[in-house]
């Protein structure tokens, strides 16, 4: 720490935490935050604990830990602005939407690189009143992880299914 500015050592290390878990995030994609399960809840909380320490270190006053906040709220500002600004970091990050179905035509590879099985589509078709993939003109995964699906209707309707994870035995 430095006399100037006592709390510099808690903006280093909660930056450095913020960097963590963005690429963390990014490694195990958008689909998993879809909607959180039980065991989402509980490793989200633990983590949160358990990077705590590391980001404030000894200072646990009421001012580290609002330091501490200011930084984590400042970087997601920027880094928001940056993903507006920068296709590239944009496209890093994963946040483009993936087509699954065009034109009644399931992309069966971009379902298995995103680990979407045939039952999870043909269930998000159901919940949407379609009951065949060929009534689809576009099936897409949103960056937040959502299955949006316009039917191939002459009155188009735009419907959206909230993806749930499965656990898997």
């Amino acid at each position: 720490m430095t006399d100037s500015f006592p709390y510099l050592d808690i903006v280093v290390r909660s930056a450095a935490v913020y960097v963590f878990m963005v690429v963390a995030f990014r490694v195990f994609g958008k689909k998993e935050l879809s909607q959180l399960n039980t065991f989402d809840v509980i490793l989200i909380l633990l983590i949160s604990n358990a990077v705590q320490n590391a980001m404030v270190g000894p200072d646990v006053s009421l001012a580290g830990g609002l330091v501490a906040a200011g930084v984590l709220f400042l970087l997601n500002f920027g880094l928001k602005k940056i993903v507006r600004r920068s296709s590239l970091v944009s496209e890093w990050l994963g946040n483009k939407p993936e087509i699954l179905v065009h034109e009644g035509k399931a992309d069966f590879k971009m379902l298995a690189r995103l680990d979407i099985t045939s039952d999870e589509l043909m269930e998000a078709l159901r919940e949407h009143g379609l009951e065949h993939i060929t009534e689809v003109k576009l099936a897409m995964l949103e960056p937040d992880g959502n299955i949006s699906i316009i039917s191939g209707e002459k009155e188009l309707r735009q419907t959206r299914h909230k993806r749930r994870k499965k656990l898997r035995s």
